[in-house]
């Protein structure tokens, strides 16, 4: 289970064990004394994966481009989401809700694989001087610019002093 999650292993063993019972995660959580959003989605796992919601998944399943549009498309059109969710193997049904919301917020392209990593090092906003003249005249801007400043300060803690 999710590292991060509020239920401990015992109180997912006792809620599975409720909901195989027969009961709900709103009767689940009112007799274990747990928050009901965690076990609602334990109740949305186990609905998908019965007693293996219990195990932890330890990596992350990528799926294409045309998978996850085909996934959309069927979900915009109306079939269910646990229904999407059961037959394409997803361990939940927040990632088709994101890519749900990911598809109507920037298109097709939204769900394409994006690069992984620190993105390149951009270069340099003035490229540098092909020849030896241009490299002189903006290293002599520069150094304009810096006089010009150091004359500033100078002249600014000159009206400071009385």
């Amino acid at each position: 289970m999710n590292p991060h999650s509020s239920l401990t292993s015992e109180q997912r063993a006792a809620a599975v064990d409720l909901f195989e019972a027969g009961h709900g995660f709103k009767t689940a959580t009112s007799s274990l004394g747990v928050g009901r959003q965690a076990l609602r989605i334990l109740f949305e796992r186990w609905k998908l994966h019965g007693r293996r919601a219990l195990v932890e998944k330890r990596t992350k399943d990528r799926f294409p481009f045309e998978m996850k549009l085909e996934i959309v498309l069927r979900r915009l059109a109306g079939e269910t989401a646990m229904d999407l969710c059961s037959e394409y193997g997803l361990s939940s049904r927040k990632i088709l809700n994101k890519w749900v919301r990911i598809f109507r917020d920037q298109g097709e392209d939204g769900l394409r694989p994006k690069p992984r990593g620190r993105p390149k090092r951009r270069e340099p906003a003035t490229p540098e001087p092909t020849d030896e003249l241009e490299r002189l005249r903006q290293e002599n801007e520069r150094l304009r610019a810096q006089v010009a400043y150091l004359g500033k300060l100078k002249a600014l803690r000159d009206q400071e002093r009385p």
